[in-house]
């Protein structure tokens, strides 16, 4: 299909596509517990702010942004991608940005605009002074701070961690995009559609004239159908090429694994922590993949743009993030709320744990052999994983 299709395509978007998946997310609103936040701040993206705190949140606190896809809103996409779920059992504080159909007629998150994708300014600095708000109204720890995003709601989470990355322990993009490959809308359809590979250096270099900031950098994390038709899986490898490049990681994964089916590549510092992961989802289109998570639980509803797979994304995200290695004391017995406790018997994650460092450990002979097989680190990073080490 041509650009200049493309652009014929898009213009009917609003008439046909959109309202479908307008009145999807009507229909779920109902269902979330999100809550409207009004003057939190400076707005000049004219974004709306929906937010969740469970009860109880573990110590120390942590906030996680999730931006949704087009089409949708805050509450459908927590629905669907079963967030504020997460947020209740594991403890930590949720917001949700919302786009309004005034910004862009199928509310989408404007990531390719220079005025919305600007360190402080347009729909990134509104989003900025929501997580301020929270963070101050929750006593949210600054060392703690995630986000993570779906397609246009990606290419956002392209664009915070860009511009602000001081403010982000970690984010996740789903099938989204890297930063700066597009100032208008015939690059954002050119990316979206073609996804040019650029080198890493400058892709490196959107992100680090985005902002004075010159590391460390936030960790990141990719998920990418390999049947997407909506926005092209090349761009998973571009976002990873880009942090690569900020974090100086080389080119050749250091491990390549299976996790629930789909095939993982980490990178990892040299204390063993991982600083970039992509998942690449085979055969599936745009959009969220579900599943059953490692704890037997399932997150999130199929709708439009949420997708069966058998891979619990939300859950998986979390995890990357740190947050899923604590339940509140039901029981009120001996620990006050908010105890660090593991969410599970720990016997069965670590010994999975285990298999995978193994596994990640001696995914490259040669590095393996240089290095020999050190079981001090395959034990540090298992526990890690496992929730029972920092």
């Amino acid at each position: 299909m041509s650009l200049a299709k493309n652009l014929a395509l898009l213009r009917h978007l609003p008439k046909v596509d959109g309202l479908r998946l307008a009145e999807f997310g009507r229909s779920a609103d109902v269902s979330s517990p999100l809550e409207e936040v009004t003057g939190f701040g400076d707005n000049p993206g004219s974004l709306r702010m929906f937010a969740f705190v469970p009860a109880q949140l573990q110590k120390p606190r942590a906030l996680v942004v999730v931006l949704h896809g087009c089409g949708q809103t805050a509450a459908s996409y927590d629905l669907g991608a079963g967030w504020s779920t997460l947020a209740k059992h594991y403890g930590f504080a949720l917001v949700m940005p919302e786009q309004q159909r005034v910004n862009n007629g199928n509310t989408c998150f404007n990531w390719f605009n220079p005025e919305d994708t600007a360190r402080d300014g347009g729909e990134a600095r509104s989003i900025r002074e929501m997580i301020a708000h929270m963070a101050e109204a929750h006593r949210i720890d600054p060392r703690r701070v995630f986000i993570t995003g779906l397609s246009a709601g990606g290419g956002m989470t392209s664009v915070m961690l860009a511009t602000y990355p001081e403010v982000f322990a970690a984010g996740a993009v789903i099938a989204g995009l890297p930063y700066g490959i597009a100032s208008n809308l015939r690059e954002a359809l050119d990316g979206m559609f073609h996804s040019p590979a650029r080198p890493e250096r400058e892709l490196g270099d959107f992100v680090r004239r985005a902002s004075n900031h010159r590391g460390p950098w936030p960790k990141m994390s990719v998920w990418h159908g390999s049947a997407d038709r909506t926005v092209n899986p090349g761009n998973a490898s571009e976002i990873v090429k880009q942090w690569l490049d900020l974090h100086d990681l080389p080119a050749v994964p250091m491990a390549e694994t299976i996790v629930d089916g789909y095939p993982r590549q980490a990178w990892w510092n040299k204390d063993g922590e991982t600083l970039v992961e992509s998942y690449a989802i085979t055969d599936m289109a745009h959009g969220t993949p579900l599943g059953l998570a490692d704890n037997d639980q399932r997150y999130g509803i199929e709708g439009a743009f949420l997708i069966e797979a058998g891979i619990s994304s939300s859950y998986h995200i979390a995890k990357f993030f740190g947050l899923t290695g604590w339940i509140p004391d039901a029981a009120g017995k001996k620990a006050g709320p908010g105890t660090l406790q593991p969410a599970l018997s720990p016997a069965p994650h670590l010994a999975r744990s285990i298999r995978a460092a193994i596994a990640e450990e001696s995914a490259e002979p040669k590095r393996a052999a240089a290095r020999g097989f050190d079981l001090g680190q395959i034990i540090t990073r298992a526990l890690t994983a496992a929730g029972l080490m920092k």
